[in-house]
């Protein structure tokens, strides 16, 4: 794996932040904020991400506050599946964000539940598609917080690089004094 987090081969998956989920989580209100951090660097960075909603038609849309930060163009995809990856729907939007975006060798993930989706979809992203996963742990969440650290300790063991929110953005940042960094800063104040 990879140490450093690079914008230009990163992109973002933010998995089943939805209106009926969020709330059941233990660490809601911390999911939502970081979250909302994630993707306001992702616009700023100009990251490409990817949005999926669990079973929509009975869990609701993404959160409201969420949906107005996702970068414009962004693919949000509809699914089943516990992992992205085993919906046919991810496995086109990451081939043509490929195509149109370059090689993009890691996947930022954040969401819930982290014990069921962001896990599986983790491990799939590595198996699967051979990628480098970095999982913003304190933007995931599950119902109960002892779900959500064995996850992140399955993750971590697995491979996987696990580290709070503010590490990814300020690796992907790289250095401080551009336009980027003073633009992003007022998020961690």
């Amino acid at each position: 794996m990879r140490k450093s987090i690079e914008v230009m081969s990163s992109f973002m998956l933010m998995i089943d932040i939805q209106e009926r989920l969020l709330p059941a989580m233990h660490n809601k209100d911390e999911v939502l904020s970081n979250s909302a951090r994630l993707l306001t660097a992702a616009k700023e960075l100009s990251l490409p991400a990817i949005i999926s909603e669990q079973y929509p038609k009975g869990i609701g849309p993404t959160v409201p506050e969420l949906s107005a930060l996702i970068p414009e163009g962004s693919p949000v995809i509809g699914k089943t599946e516990f992992s992205c990856c085993a919906n046919p729907g991810f496995g086109d939007a990451f081939l043509n964000l490929r195509f149109n975006s370059g090689t993009k060798d890691t996947a930022i993930l954040f969401g819930i539940e982290t014990h069921i989706c962001v896990l599986g979809t983790a491990f799939d992203l590595m198996e699967k598609y051979g990628l480098n996963v970095v999982v913003a742990a304190d933007a995931c969440g599950s119902r109960t917080r002892e779900n959500h650290a064995l996850a992140l300790e399955a993750m971590r063991a697995s491979g996987c690089l696990v580290v709070p929110t503010e590490t990814v953005i300020y690796h992907m940042l790289g250095r401080a004094g551009t336009p980027q960094f003073k633009a992003l800063l007022p998020l961690f104040k």
